[in-house]
């Protein structure tokens, strides 16, 4: 039988600590997966230890999974540059040395509703949606990207004709 679980995607840029967990909620988020190399932030609320507490007191659970964030040289290109397919490349070589972490969070995924969350809003530009994809790929549950107000399934690429 198939698995209807969902691994979602979820970045808090432009949104509250209030609207970003009651949406996490909303779609039934049990467990947050942090996919920040370094979980701090400018946004009041959403660096590690106050996060944690935060997700905590909506009744959610937090883990932070700094093997999966984007390393700052990857990073640091990315602003430079702003080659989106550059980073692409190098991050997906990066996460092809995470295995670990990629099996730790299929197996994390398939036991909770779970979502990785990162900053960025849209997740076609953000390396969460990366990291989600090689779970997927490890036997983890189907993708799903959620929005401020909308949930978006995961298209799997096609084969060039």
């Amino acid at each position: 039988m198939k698995s209807t679980a969902n691994l979602y995607t979820f970045g808090y840029e432009g949104m509250s600590l209030e609207a970003f967990t009651d949406r996490l909620k909303e779609a039934g988020v049990k467990t947050v997966i942090d996919v920040r190399e370094l979980p701090l932030s400018r946004k009041k609320g959403f660096s590690k230890r106050s996060f944690a507490e935060a997700l905590h007191n909506a009744g959610l659970a937090y883990a932070h999974m700094p093997a999966l964030g984007c390393p700052k040289p990857i990073r640091d290109r990315y602003k430079n540059d702003a080659d989106w397919s550059a980073y692409v490349r190098q991050f997906n070589i990066y996460l092809a040395g995470q295995d670990a972490a990629v099996l730790e969070l299929a197996k994390i995924a398939k036991s909770t509703p779970a979502c990785l969350v990162c900053y960025e809003a849209d997740f076609n530009f953000c390396h969460r949606s990366l990291v989600a994809r090689a779970v997927a790929q490890a036997g983890g549950p189907r993708v799903v990207h959620l929005t401020a107000k909308t949930a978006i399934p995961e298209v799997p690429a096609r084969a060039a004709a």
